[in-house]
């Protein structure tokens, strides 16, 4: 398999942050593929922090029988209990219906107004949270990255409900660790995260990947990593809702990346047994990639 130009890793809480890790540990097990030295890597929520760990020095590690941490990723994340998943269940099931099938092949080709629009309403509804996300912050702190211009960390202004990729050009200024914290606040249960004048929300409410902002052009090679796009954590009704949201802005996505002359590959998890670790899942799924390439 060849190491992508690009690596995008898509939005999916902990349980689509331990699928993550598998993934990418299943490839370099199998490949020797180093990520940390892609041109670069866009992160959204989850995939963020992985991002973050990645350009830190810290590697995927593949799962275990023994380790207690299996489901989590390469370092462990925010602990997220029934009442985290069910509330972004909600919310994102009401996006995906409100913005995410029906408005998305417009909003993309007239520059997301709409998007923007749509998801600003919705987070106005959105009650106050209480729980902040200052403990993850410190975490990603302590690896001291500065914006070198590789990482791309997608998080949405949560007034305006327009999408923010900090690290990018012109981009607000802004630390990797508050990028990293507020692209993982979840609208509804954790505190929006302030920077300079403006607070800003979880990335994934803008997209679950933001492939779209990938710096991609002619013959650039992107892997995207999605795990919202196949079956982990919400299930029923609204977690399919979110699925199909999920592969309708990957394929709009895919094909704006496209037209730039990139080459793309989509990977989303695969159906499995739901006892099955996650990141047991992702790492059979990067094993048989590298072995495919």
């Amino acid at each position: 398999m060849q190491r992508p130009d690009v690596l995008v890793l898509g939005a999916g809480g902990t349980i689509g942050g331990a699928w993550l890790g598998g993934v990418l540990a299943g490839i370099a097990e199998h490949s020797g593929i180093d990520f940390a030295v892609c041109e670069h890597i866009v992160g959204t929520s989850a995939g963020s922090m992985v991002a973050a760990d990645l350009l830190a020095g810290v590697e995927p590690r593949q799962p275990a029988s023994s380790d207690p941490d299996a489901r989590n990723g390469p370092i462990p994340l925010p602990a997220e209990d029934e009442a985290v998943r069910g509330r972004a269940g909600r919310f994102g099931g009401r996006l995906a219906t409100a913005a995410g099938t029906s408005v998305a092949p417009l909003a993309l080709a007239l520059g997301r107004t709409p998007g923007a629009l749509v998801r600003a309403a919705a987070l106005a509804r959105v009650d106050g949270a209480r729980r902040s996300l200052d403990d993850l912050g410190a975490r990603i702190a302590r690896h001291n990255l500065s914006w070198d211009g590789r990482l791309r960390i997608a998080c949405v202004d949560r007034k305006r409900g327009r999408r923010v990729v900090f690290g990018s050009p012109g981009a607000p200024t802004a630390t990797v660790a508050e990028a990293v914290q507020a692209s993982c606040s979840i609208p509804g249960f954790y505190r929006p995260v302030r920077i300079g004048e403006s607070e800003y929300v979880d990335g994934a409410v803008w997209s679950p990947t933001n492939m779209d902002a990938a710096p991609a052009g002619r013959e650039t090679h992107v892997l995207c990593l999605a795990p919202m796009g196949g079956p982990l954590g919400t299930r029923g009704p609204r977690g399919a809702a979110v699925r199909a949201a999920t592969l309708a802005a990957l394929r709009l996505e895919t094909l704006a990346l496209q037209r730039r002359g990139a080459y793309v590959t989509v990977v989303v998890p695969e159906p499995a047994d739901p006892a099955e670790h996650a990141r047991a899942v992702g790492f059979r799924q990067g094993v048989a990639l590298a072995r495919e390439g």
